[in-house]
């Protein structure tokens, strides 16, 4: 496919066919891919996760044979590879495993997205199912969870020997009864020639504590824990990503920056390579030829509005507007902000746009609501002798960066 004059790199203009509306120069970016979520690097490029790695492959190297693998709960903070890991080992294995006779598939499963046991059936089904092969289909809806599994198993024993289901935030599942049924799927013959491989990835440390006893009885796992990623491996990741854009666009200070403020704030390479290409991009727009460090620090600052919004984003405009409440309060005041003036807070925010208030407990309530999603920080403390018990409350995000994340809501005009 020939492309408009210009998409080499050049400054060129468009031809007679382009559209005046869009760009057709590429001033900043060579290969934008390689800084997209979902890019699978090359195994050389992966930086600090040999070990992690051997001890993915050592799990899973019987599936080579069509033996069964042993089940993988990984766990770290976001960020830090356990997803890359994972596909990247399982990638590898495919043509091992071939050369040996045995065919194996992976399957990834999203399970923010399928928080069922019924969807994530379904899922598992449809994306391995090939139905000139197996004869079944696999409606979206209409079948009840019994026979969308009589379904799964009748495609695991025709498409493949071996097959890997990923269960990416596998905390996010409402039910946890689909890893029991899966491992265990062989030995309950509901599948006779194939074999099911589960490798869980949660960033929650603590969630074998959480899992059903049926389901700890049965799935026989191996945990494996993934550290968050020093300065020196960010920086080394993000120079393997450096092809992204064009020669000598990056000044030399960038990926150092980049690198350090990352490992400072979370030590996660995805919102790092997040920072680096939002960078870029306020190169672009700003019609500059180079990225600099100015633009790593403005791209610093909107990956955390950015961040902060996602955790906000889907609240109610009441809960919104508490969250203000307490930002305006912690501007005025030193330390954890007591509820009381939250509230009162509140009320002047929700008096002065003209919405109806509600009372000081469901204010507490929502209060709590955003500490358990990790932007409020609650403690209770006492205020005295005799005088009771009270709840105090502090933003743990930069307030600044709350702020304009909530200025950015259409809901909230309070701050403008």
């Amino acid at each position: 496919m020939e492309h408009p004059s210009g998409t080499d790199g050049t400054n060129g203009s468009p031809d007679d066919d382009g559209d005046p509306l869009f760009r057709y120069d590429r001033p900043i970016f060579r290969d934008k891919t390689l800084l997209e979520i979902g890019h699978l690097p090359d195994p050389d490029k992966v930086v600090g996760r040999d070990t992690q790695m051997q001890r993915v492959a050592n799990a899973l190297n019987p599936a080579i044979f069509g033996e069964a693998p042993t089940a993988l709960l990984i766990f770290g903070k976001t960020g830090t590879g356990k997803s890359l890991t994972a596909r990247m080992v399982t990638e590898r294995l495919k043509p091992e495993a071939a050369e040996r006779g045995t065919s194996v598939e992976t399957v990834i499963l999203d399970c923010g997205e399928e928080t069922t046991e019924t969807a994530a059936v379904k899922t598992i089904a449809n994306k391995l199912n090939d139905a000139d092969e197996t004869g079944v289909t696999v409606p979206l809806r209409g079948l009840s969870k019994s026979d969308y599994y009589k379904r799964l198993w009748t495609i695991v024993d025709t498409m493949t020997d071996i097959v890997f289901v990923i269960f990416d935030e596998v905390d996010m599942l409402e039910d946890d009864e689909v890893l029991r049924t899966l491992s265990r799927a062989r030995e309950n013959q509901k599948i006779v020639d194939s074999r099911v491989g589960i490798i869980g990835i949660s960033n929650q440390l603590d969630y074998p504590d959480n899992l059903s006893e049926r389901v700890k009885s049965s799935l026989q796992h191996t945990d494996l824990v993934f550290p968050a990623y020093d300065a020196n491996q960010l920086n080394e990741i993000l120079e393997r990503r450096k092809e992204a854009f064009k020669p000598g666009v990056l000044t030399d200070d960038v990926i150092p920056l980049v690198s350090a403020l990352a490992a400072r704030e979370h030590g996660d390479a995805r919102k790092a390579i997040d920072i680096l290409r939002i960078a870029g991009d306020i190169a672009k727009d700003e019609d500059a030829e180079m990225v600099t460090e100015a633009h790593a620090r403005q791209a610093k600052e909107q990956t955390e509005i950015n961040r902060v919004r996602e955790l906000i984003d889907g609240e109610t405009q009441l809960a919104k507007l508490v969250l203000s409440a307490l930002v305006l309060q912690a501007e005025q005041q030193e330390g954890a902000v007591p509820t009381q003036a939250v509230y009162e807070q509140y009320t002047q925010i929700a008096t002065a746009m003209d919405t109806k208030t509600v009372s000081e407990r469901r204010v507490s309530d929502i209060l709590k609501q955003f500490n358990f999603h990790s932007v409020v920080r609650s403690e209770r403390v006492g205020r005295g002798r005799g005088r009771g018990i009270t709840n105090r409350h502090r933003i743990i995000e930069d307030l600044d960066i709350v702020k304009k994340a909530l200025s950015r809501d259409a809901d909230i005009t309070y701050f403008e």
